[in-house]
């Protein structure tokens, strides 16, 4: 009888509840444009009970919903070996969808694609949830819209990852004002 191996590969990414630092996470924002208005920063939160980081965000989109706000770091993994990015997080103020951006191989400026997934998280006082993103699941974008026929993401070498929260320009759903994602680690699973 064979019995199955129920004890996941997992591997932390970014354990906010231990680091002394969120100093090498960087602001992207679209203030990058002439028009753009919005703001994001991450920030640790430490109390004497517990310590997470804060991705606070003020998101003033144009009419017509263009508007991004975002924090990135600069990261060299190797996730091949792995399925699944998993946040632990929950969602306070007025808007609950995110997304998360990588980019592979070194191609950190924005004449790249990014690899992005949308999720929406829970607002609430008291309950954090994991939120499940799978690594295959990640599509080339380029300026906020979708390639269909992009080359898939290099999972082998990610060179950058990013918290963003969105307008909505291309998609039914509108977000502005604002908001804060609370987010504990973020970990991949097998």
């Amino acid at each position: 009888m064979h019995h199955l191996n129920l004890i996941r590969d997992k591997m932390m990414l970014f354990d906010f509840t231990d680091v002394q630092s969120v100093d090498d996470w960087r602001e992207m924002s679209d203030t990058v444009r002439i028009e753009g208005k919005s703001k994001a920063t991450l920030t640790l939160q430490t109390t004497q009970l517990f310590q997470r980081a804060v991705f606070f965000t003020l998101l003033k989109p144009q009419r017509n919903g263009a508007g991004f706000a975002g924090v990135r770091k600069l990261t060299n993994l190797n996730l091949s070996r792995y399925r699944n990015i998993e946040i632990i997080c929950r969602g306070q103020g007025q808007n609950n969808h995110y997304k998360i951006s990588l980019r592979h191989r070194g191609q950190n400026s924005n004449m790249y694609f990014s690899y992005e997934q949308f999720f929406t998280v829970l607002i609430s006082d008291d309950v954090f949830t994991t939120v499940t993103l799978p690594l295959k699941d990640f599509k080339p974008y380029y300026h906020g819209v979708e390639i269909l026929d992009g080359e898939p993401l290099d999972t082998t070498n990610i060179t950058m990852f990013e918290f963003q929260i969105y307008g909505g320009i291309y998609l039914p759903i509108k977000q502005r004002g604002v908001s804060a994602l609370e987010i504990e680690t973020v970990a991949v699973s097998s």
